[in-house]
């Protein structure tokens, strides 16, 4: 079997008052600086807060009578499992989800909202599949893939019909990747699609660098798994592609690219900033592939949104970085000889360079410290990288000698 057009356009019948159509936003922030139209496909805003439900729902509701008897036994950090305990509550089916332990708060408590059983165990999600293939194999549950199953793939497609129902003249689509499930769906629709009409459409996936399996896999001819990396995209951090979904995405996706954390950080930040919505870092990912200029600037751009469920303490964290990553806040530390009117005199300075002073700590127990030594630790707001320099530059020609810190 493989997923065709045919068999999303059926998802997307079985979707139909269930999954919403989201809008598709223009990015005048992004399309000025891109130089092409950039608009946003808002999956963030779909029920449960990501594409996730479309896959879900498509997938339950082709289980037979027996199946839904037996129940549903999913894995998932966040984001499936929200779809899984939705579609599984509208379907009338029983549903356990097994979620890695220090899985987002919000994410399990909305899982545990939808009525799902939930299971924290295991540190990665690779850990819970096997927990959750185990309760399979011994309950009799049916086992829901977060995006190696054709129904799953064929729901995720969905998105692409309406891209191109909503954008007809889209030349490329930027969409986020973990295990390949939306890309291989969007890929599918949109290629399949534009040919019947006669003209093409790019897709572009981009994953996360910190994890990123499908660039050494497309090299490789054949899926190839990595390490697991730091990234604050939780949700496309995926060591391993699907093997379903693996060569749709090498048949159907022009290429995979990836982006560093304070891509991802910057990108979180300017959708918020710009756009007034929020999005959780592997949600960003297409908009940081664009504002990293990893995409052509070909014509209509649509980046996929994929997801907004996000830790309001990681999305804290998160603006800090991107603030920091586009030079629009700095920590400093300055040593000062202990005498009056040191501080004035920084203070001076800082304001003569236009520097606003958010956090300052006078501090005379630094380690390294002389008895006649201070250091001055000052965070500052900033307008860009080329104002930073201008800020050191103005305190080093004052007799200083600043040094930046690390981002918080």
């Amino acid at each position: 079997m493989t997923v065709t057009l045919e068999d999303i356009e059926r998802a997307a019948g079985v979707l139909a008052g269930v999954a919403q159509h989201t809008p598709v936003d223009h990015a005048t922030h992004l399309s000025d600086a891109f130089g092409a139209p950039v608009l946003l496909k808002l999956e963030n805003l779909q029920r449960t807060g990501s594409f996730k439900l479309r896959g879900a729902y498509h997938r339950l509701s082709r289980l037979s009578e027996a199946e839904r008897a037996r129940g549903v036994v999913a894995a998932s950090a966040g984001n499936h499992a929200q779809g899984v305990a939705f579609a599984a509550a509208q379907l009338g089916i029983e549903a356990t989800i097994f979620m890695p332990l220090g899985a987002p708060v919000p994410k399990l408590l909305a899982t545990q909202g939808y009525g799902a059983t939930v299971v924290t165990d295991g540190a990665t999600v690779e850990e819970c599949l096997e927990l959750a293939l185990a309760h399979a194999k011994s309950t009799g549950a049916a086992m829901i893939h977060p995006f190696d199953h054709d129904d799953v793939i064929a729901g995720q497609g969905t998105v692409g019909l309406e891209i191109l129902e909503d954008v007809p003249n889209v030349r490329t689509i930027v969409v986020p990747v973990g295990g390949g499930g939306l890309i291989a769906g969007i890929a599918v629709a949109a290629k399949q699609r534009a040919a019947r009409e006669g003209r093409t459409v790019e897709v572009v996936g981009v994953q996360a660098e910190a994890t990123a399996a499908f660039p050494p896999s497309l090299a490789a001819g054949e899926v190839t798994t990595v390490e697991r990396g730091a990234t604050i995209a939780d949700g496309i951090a995926v060591v391993r592609p699907g093997d379903r979904t693996f060569p749709l995405v090498r048949d159907h996706v022009d290429r995979v690219v990836t982006v560093d954390e304070d891509s991802l950080a910057k990108a979180v930040l300017t959708v918020l900033e710009r756009s007034k919505l929020v999005v959780e870092p592997a949600g960003a990912a297409a908009v940081a592939a664009i504002m990293g200029e990893l995409i052509e600037p070909a014509g209509p751009t649509v980046a996929v949104l994929s997801g907004g469920n996000i830790d309001p303490l990681l999305m804290q964290r998160i603006i800090a970085q991107g603030l920091v990553a586009s030079g629009r806040y700095m920590t400093m530390r300055i040593p000062l000889p202990d005498r009056p009117g040191q501080l004035a005199q920084v203070s001076l300075l800082l304001a003569d360079a236009g520097a606003n002073v958010i956090e300052v700590l006078h501090t005379r127990h630094d380690l390294g410290l002389t008895v006649t030594d201070v250091v001055l630790q000052v965070s500052v707001e900033t307008r860009g990288p080329r104002h930073q320099q201008h800020v050191l530059d103005m305190l080093r020609a004052g007799g200083f000698e600043p040094e930046v810190a690390d981002a918080p």
